[in-house]
């Protein structure tokens, strides 16, 4: 007979990372409750059809979350988690299946606010179709991390036949984004409250498996893709420009963003193109396919905004140049330093 779990006390104390009764209610009360993992061993037993398949490959990731604030319009430290996760499995052309996630919770946080970044992991990991399985806990005392810290792992199947890579990336193929950019970072960035900021704009933080997903099925020539996470779109061109050996030209005039992103880029001294991203990706195919995918993306919420923002060239290798809307061109260098940081 399962004995009740003991109420937990408002705020997580020491004793909570000590592998004792505390630790163990703790766990109960918040983790495994909205998680059910199957089973409590030290360790995930799984299997998946998709592993049987001849050719098919295991895909794997990991990657750790410190955003500042936790909490923000359109997510929270548990949300970008799992979407973080599962976005660097599904530019792969993988299909996420299993997650892990380590938690390393500062004493004094407040228990409400971890069963609600759980909560909203569970919530997010149903909507991707992946399922969170194992995963750690540790306290450290006050002052030692900044409240909460999470690490996510993801595995997921690459199908037969399946080969997205940077280096695939020809001349004359088409980059594609789904949708608006920078919004996550001028979201952290006007939540911080240090710069008075007013603007109403929510994070894109979005899983984007599904859109993978359909985005190949309508292009099944397509090349690579990349989530435009720290370092913005122009980061994830000249990464796939440089593997490629290819040059990329984008057009000023087609990029999709928000006139409250601009306004505030204007206002700070920030490029929208090296804004952060967290439910935004942008993905290579060839011309004759390009109409097919757009298509595909506009069709789910996450691709509503999807267009085409430019193409590679076979001009110099791995340079990213922006069309400027007066004619002109500009080279889109990789981000030296950071323009935010704790983003994600």
């Amino acid at each position: 007979m399962n004995m009740a779990v003991k109420p937990l006390p408002a705020n997580v104390t020491l004793a909570h990372g000590g592998g004792g009764k505390a630790m163990r209610d703790l766990i109960e009360g918040v983790f495994t409750a909205a998680f059910q993992p199957p089973g409590m061993e030290d360790q995930a037993r799984l299997m998946n059809a998709a592993l049987q398949e001849p050719g098919a490959q295991l895909a794997f990731t990991t990657d750790s979350f410190v955003v500042d604030p936790l909490e923000f319009p359109g997510g929270d430290i548990g949300k970008i988690a799992v979407c973080g996760t599962v976005n660097d499995l599904a530019v792969g052309g993988a299909k996420p299946l299993w997650l892990s996630a380590a938690f390393i919770i500062e004493e004094g946080c407040e228990v409400a606010l971890l069963s609600r970044v759980v909560a909203s992991m569970q919530a997010e990991a149903e909507k991707a179709g992946v399922r969170i399985v194992t995963g750690d806990t540790k306290v450290v005392g006050r002052g030692m991390a900044d409240t909460l810290f999470i690490t996510t792992s993801g595995v997921g199947v690459i199908p037969p036949g399946c080969n997205l890579a940077a280096n695939n990336v020809r001349p004359g193929d088409v980059a594609l984004v789904n949708g608006v950019l920078g919004d996550h970072g001028a979201a952290i960035l006007a939540a911080r409250g240090d710069m008075a900021l007013s603007a109403d704009i929510p994070s894109d933080c979005a899983g984007l498996g599904h859109l993978m997903e359909a985005v190949l099925h309508a292009a099944p020539n397509a090349r690579a893709a990349r989530d435009a996470t720290r370092g913005g779109l122009a980061s994830a061109l000249n990464e796939i420009a440089e593997a490629a050996g290819v040059a990329v030209e984008i057009e000023e005039t087609a990029l999709p963003l928000r006139a409250e992103v601009k306004g505030m880029c204007e206002i700070l001294g920030l490029d929208p193109l090296y804004l952060a991203n967290e439910g935004r990706l942008v993905v290579f195919v060839p011309e004759a396919e390009a109409e097919a995918a757009l298509a595909a993306m506009r069709k789910l919420p996450e691709g509503q905004g999807a267009c085409a923002v430019g193409r590679a060239h076979a001009g110099r290798p791995g340079q990213v140049t922006m069309r400027t809307l007066f004619g002109g061109a500009r080279i889109v260098d990789m981000l030296v330093g950071e323009q935010l940081p704790r983003i994600c």
